[in-house]
Parts: structure tokens; sequence; C-alpha cells
């Protein structure tokens, strides 16, 4: 195969690289112009493609389609676009392609149209005051947009102005600013403004400017100092927690900064530590206030040396001063103080039953103000129980009345009350005064046997005990243990009773029998004694009933011990007594019934008003008594046998009325006969009645009366609950007005 020959291209048709100035102004300028080696005359079209010309940016070039000229139509900018590349076309006049397309570049030659920018408008650097020479600072860097590889865009920096001192210098290759001299003090400028240059052509085309500003920043080279030698203020007495005054101070370091913060001493005049001294955060001045009370009377006047330093130690660099200090002289003004209780509480021990007016203490209040004339006087501010008076010149306190114990006002044997002292100052100030009493117990009571009777077996050994008690109304140490013996005006008791302590209680003995005794009451004189400081005795009765035993010991006659037992009776008396109360309860439960019958029975009788005595109506049905205790009422034989009691006798004495009530003015006149009794009874009604001396009862309810020790259990409520509910009281109505009211109540 034969290799084909290289093409030949024409000279003419190979158009080299063409240069144009951007900003070329004479417009249209020939650029080139093209021709091909085919050219027939007048037989050639001549076309160009690319941008610039059918591409964007269009209308740029153009050509002369028969004479080939390439014109330049405006003005081009390297920044925008620094070359174009075209194709150029050779055509006949039948539009067919005579040549190859061929390339046409066209090269824009830069022009220095462009000066250098800095990419910002301030530039800001920080560097310490006192800073070396040489401590760079910050770099300042601009910008050109001209062909970087011509002296268009060859950049040179400069410092235009920075003051008379020149502190600072710019590498004019790097723009980097450092420090070129010593001496940098924040104190003197802490701020340096500098104006810079950039320019191109090597500093010698088209410049720009900006600003560099260098803040110093802040060392403690600067001690603080006050502002005066000294300071005075003043400040009441007895004031605490107040502010006196303050102290000033200048630092020339940066403000709020931990170089610029004071810290305050208190070196001399203080030994007591009566004042503080802090710095104000925001002045830095130091404000001096007192922590403990002042006593004008004691001190009246302060001097004080202060020092002051920095917060943060000073920088070695700082030159050497001497310690800051300063006197401050602080004046207490005197004003009035309260009275003050030396002694609060004060405590003091009075015995119980002190007669009334008897000085117990004398409790006084100082006056603090020596140096001025006052008079204290004195008040109870507290006494519950009105016990107590006081001596409103001299405090001395005095009983007003008895002290007792027990009281409710005593506290755990202690006695409150208040003492106020007031000055006669202007406005006057008072103190309150604590005064506890302590109430000592006396021994002024005797121990009481308890129980007073008792039963007991009349047989030595088993059963033949009963247990005693006392009680005593004295606190300890003056009561228990108690001791119990025989009386020794009576020493015959001694053969048949003997006294001992009960198990090593101290309230308790036992009594005991020593010979059989026969069935009975006796009647034995003890002496009891307590523990007190002297100790109190006195000698007491104590009511035996001796009873008949049985084969074990116990009593076998229950209603003596039910009679005469007590709190004090034995185990077996006990037993006896409930057996007989059990029995008393069933005799009681069928009695119910028989008085039931018994009541509706006697309902026809009082309505036909029978002419059977009415004496024996009332010994029947109305005679109660007054139980086992009733020793206070009247005798019934008067109107069982009213003949008996004469005119002229002594009128009865009631017996249950008051000590101060008087008799009546004169006796009432007796029935004459038994049948009379109906009136007799409404006239001692109607006496009582309008007698003012007598508590409000009547005759006839004073045999109501029962008494109130008995042994054994009221039977009233066994008979309601076996009546009440099923009672007819219909037959009231029927009885007429005297029975109105019950009528009214039960009907």
């Amino acid at each position: 195969r034969q290799h084909e020959a290289p093409r030949r291209v024409k000279r003419a048709w190979v158009i080299p690289p063409i240069s144009v100035s951007e900003n070329h102004k004479r417009i249209p300028h020939l650029l080139v112009q093209i021709k091909s080696d085919k050219q027939q005359p007048g037989g050639v079209i001549y076309s160009i493609k690319g941008p610039g010309v059918d591409e964007e940016p269009l209308g740029i070039f153009s050509i002369d389609k028969f004479s080939g000229k390439v014109f330049l139509n405006a003005m081009l900018d390297r920044e925008e676009n620094d070359r174009y590349r075209l194709r150029a076309f050779a055509l006949d006049l039948g539009g067919v392609t005579l040549e190859d397309p061929t390339d046409l570049e066209i090269i824009v030659v830069d022009q220095n149209d462009n000066r250098p920018l800095f990419r910002q408008d301030v530039f800001t650097g920080r560097v310490v005051e006192g800073a070396e020479p040489g401590t760079c600072v910050m770099t300042v860097d601009a910008t050109d947009a001209d062909d970087p590889d011509t002296d268009n865009a060859a950049l040179r920096y400069s410092i235009l102005e920075q003051g008379a001192a020149g502190m600072f210098s710019i590498n004019a290759t790097t723009g980097e600013i450092c420090t070129a001299r010593p001496g940098l003090d924040r104190e003197t400028m802490g701020v340096y403004n500098l104006t810079v240059q950039a320019a191109d052509m090597s500093g010698d085309g088209l410049t720009t400017t900006a600003m560099a500003v260098i803040y110093l920043e802040d060392i403690n080279d600067n001690p603080p100092e006050f502002t005066k030698e000294e300071f005075s203020m003043e400040v009441e007495e007895q004031a605490t927690g107040v502010d006196v005054g303050k102290v000033f101070v200048h630092d020339k370091d940066l403000a709020g900064s931990p170089n610029w913060l004071a810290k305050f001493t208190i070196l001399e005049g203080d030994p007591e530590g009566a004042f503080a001294i802090r710095t104000d955060p925001h002045t830095n001045d130091g404000v001096l206030s007192v922590v403990k009370p002042l006593d004008h009377e004691v001190r009246d006047r302060f001097e004080l040396t202060v020092s002051v330093r920095n917060e943060r130690a000073l920088e070695p660099s700082a030159p050497a001063s001497p310690r800051a200090l300063a006197t401050v002289r602080v004046r207490v003004r005197d004003v009035n103080e309260a009275p003050v209780f030396r002694e609060n509480p004060r405590r003091i021990s009075v015995l119980e039953g002190t007669p009334p007016g008897t000085p117990i203490t004398t409790y006084t209040a100082s006056d603090p103000d020596t140096h001025q004339i006052q008079t204290l006087s004195y008040a109870l501010l507290y006494d519950p129980a009105d016990w107590l008076q006081l001596d409103p010149h001299a405090g001395t306190v005095r009983t007003k009345r008895e002290l007792l114990h027990p009281s409710a006002f005593l506290q755990g044997g202690w006695y409150i009350a208040l003492v106020l002292a007031r000055d006669d100052a202007e406005p006057p100030l008072s103190a309150t005064g604590t005064l506890s009493i302590e109430i000592l117990e006396v021994n002024d009571h005797a121990p009481q046997l308890q129980p007073p009777a008792g039963v007991l077996c009349g047989r030595p050994g088993r059963g033949g005990t009963l247990l005693l008690g006392a009680t005593d109304d004295d606190r300890p140490p003056h009561g228990a243990p108690f001791h119990f013996q025989l009386s020794p005006q009576h020493p015959q008791l001694a053969r048949n009773w003997s006294i001992a302590r009960f198990n090593g209680e101290v309230t308790h003995a036992v009594l005991a029998v020593l010979a059989e005794l026969p069935e009975g009451p006796y009647s034995l004189p003890l002496l009891l004694r307590d523990s007190g400081t002297p100790p109190r005795e006195q000698q007491q009765l104590l009511n035996v009933s001796v009873c008949h035993c049985g084969r074990d010991g116990t009593c076998l006659d229950g209603a003596l011990a039910a009679a005469t037992a007590g709190a004090g009776i034995t185990l077996g008396a006990l037993l006896i007594i409930l057996g007989s109360t059990i029995l008393l309860l069933v005799l009681a439960a069928l009695g119910a019934a028989r008085v039931r019958g018994r009541r509706r029975a006697l309902r026809k009788g009082l309505l036909q008003r029978s002419g059977d005595d009415m004496r024996d109506n009332i010994l029947n049905y109305d005679e109660q008594g007054g139980g086992e205790e009733d020793q206070d009422a009247y005798d019934i034989n008067q109107l069982r046998h009213p003949e008996l009691f004469s005119s002229r006798a002594k009128p009865p004495l009631r017996r249950d009325a008051p000590l101060s009530s008087g008799t009546p003015t004169g006796p009432r006149k007796l029935p004459s006969s038994p049948s009379d009794i109906e009136d007799f009874i409404n006239e001692g009604l109607e006496a009582a009645d309008s007698d003012p001396s007598v508590p409000p009862y009547d005759t006839a309810l004073i045999y109501d009366y029962e008494g109130s020790g008995s042994v054994a259990s009221p039977l009233s409520s066994i008979v309601s609950s076996l009546t009440d509910e099923d009672q007819d009281y219909d037959y009231l109505n029927e009885w007429g007005p005297r029975f109105r009211r019950l009528a009214d109540l039960y009907g």
C-alpha cells in the first residue's frame, strides 16, 4: 500500500495568532486579511464563525466576504476574555468549499487598567502592651485583576500613616505588620490606626489604601492607688451589717479586668474584727462596713490602716512602687440603747406556801448608756396566775399570794413570769427578762390510809391478812415510801395484830391477825408516816370487820363483807361479794314481775279512794328509806305515831340543809288523827317551798336519796328493762290534777 503524501497547506491560508491590545479605541480596526490560493477574481466568498461573531458576545468581530479582511468592531477587556478562537471559511460563488476551514486566534494584550483591591476595608489586630520589637501583629493583603504574569499585577505594600511614634512596620511584599520599637503602653495609647497602601507595577502603578487597627492588650503593669491618704466616716453604735463609707482608688489598667480589680485589707486599728471591707465591682472602690455592734461607751472612735492591691499579681516588667496605704477614721455616734438584763433568764427557788408579801428576788436591768442620765422602771409583763408583785423602781419581786403546788400554771414545777424594763429616753426603749421560779415541794401533807376499812378472816395464817395502802398529796421525795405501824399509844394491839411491808412495795403494807379473833367490827388506830423532810405522820382509824372463816381461810358471811368491805378487801371477801351480787340480780328479776302486778292493782284502789288508812299505804309502798348511807332523813315515826309528838316539842331539824340555813319560825301543827296525814304532808310541802334558806328540794324528795356508797349494784335498771316498754301509763290521766304532770310525761 502506498502511503499518501502529506497534503500541502498553503502559507496564505495558515493564519498565525493575532495580538490586539485591550481597550483599543480606534474602531473598526483591521486585524488581518486572509486569502485563498484558489482565489479567483470575484469568485471567493470568505466567512468566520465563533465567539464574538455568531456566538456570545456577538458583533465584536467581522469579515469582508469578498476581500477577507477581519475587523475589530468593539473594545476588548482582557479581564473578561483574554483570547478568541475563530474559524475561517472560503467558498466559491456556488457555495462549494474551496479550502478546509482554518483557525484564527486573537489574543487580547493586557493593559494596567485595574487598581489593586484590599480584601477588606479595615484590618484588626491585637498585641500586648510592652511587646518586643519584631512582634508580628497581622497581615494585610490585596488583589489585582490584571495579568499576574506582568508588572500590572506586581503589588507592593507600605504604611502611609501611623502617627509620629512609628511603632509599626510592614513587609512590602507580604503585607505583614510587626512592631518596630519598644515602649507600647496601653495606658498611653491603647489603639493604633494605620493607613496601609498597595500599589501595582511593583509600587509604581495604580494604588489603593485600607485601615489597619491595632489594639494593645492590657497587662497588670499599674498597681491601684488611693485617691487621698485619709478618709473620715461615722456610724451609730449598736449598728451591725451596715455600710459606713467608701475609700476611693484609681488604677490605670483596663477597667473591669482582673488587672484593674482591687482587693482591700484592714492592717491595723481593728483588733476585735468589728469592721470589714469589700470591693465594689462596678466602681472598684472599697466599701467599709460594720460586722459587730459598736459601743460608744466603750470606744467612740477608730483609726484604721487600709491597704489595696490588685486581685492579679503585677507583671515582672511593671515598675516597682511602694504599697498603697490609707488611714480611715471612724467616729461612733452615741444613741439610746435598750436596757439589758445581764442574767436572762433568772432562775430562783421558792418554797410552796410562801406567805404573801415575801421578797423572793430583785430582778433588775442595766442601762448601757453610761454617758446619759436615765432612769429605769419595771413592770410585770406576764404573770398568768397573778402570784407576784413588782416594785417598779427597785425591781424587787414579792409574792402576792401563796404559791401552791400543784397548779395549772406550773410547767414541770416551774412558774414562768416576764419582767419589762424601760428607760425614760425619747423614744423609750425596753427589754424583757424571764423570771423562772421553781416551786419547791414542802412536806405539808400527811399520808392518808386507802381504803379506811376492810374485811378479813379472824384466823391466823390463811385468810387472816388485809392489804393496806396510802396516798400523799405531796410530790416526791415527800411521799412514798410510807411507814405503817400500830398506834404506839395502844400497845395492847400488838397482841392480836401485826403490820409488815408488802413484797417490798413503798406504798402498801399487810395487816395480819396474830390470834384467832371473834367475828365483829374492830377499829384499829394506825400511825402512818411519809418519807419527807421532815416526815409527816398522822394517826388514823382502820375499820376492820372480822368475818366467819371457812376451811380455806375465806369469809363465809358474804353479807357482812359486802356491807363493810370497801376497796381494801381480801380476795375471799371479793368472791363472796360477787356471788352475792349475782344472787341479788336473780332476786331482782323475779321481783320485777311482782311489782308490775302490784302497780296495776294499786291503780283501781287509788281511784276508788278506799277507806283504808292512808298510813298503811305510805308505809307499805312509799317508805323506801335513805339507803345504806342515808343518815340525814326525817324520822318516819312521826307519820306512824303522830300522837307521840306534841305541838310543844322542838320542831324537826333538817339535817340535810346547809349549816347557814335557819329553822322555821315555828313548829308545824301535827295532825290530830292518823287519817289527816295527807294534809300534814301537804302543809310540809308548802312550808318547804316557801322557805328561801333551804336548797330547792322538798320534804318528800328527801326520801328518794339512797346514798352513794352502796356495794350492791342498783336494781332500777333491771326493773325498768322489764316493765317500762310495756307499761300502760294512761291511767295517770284519771288520777286528778296532782298527777297531770306525770300524765303529760308518760301518758
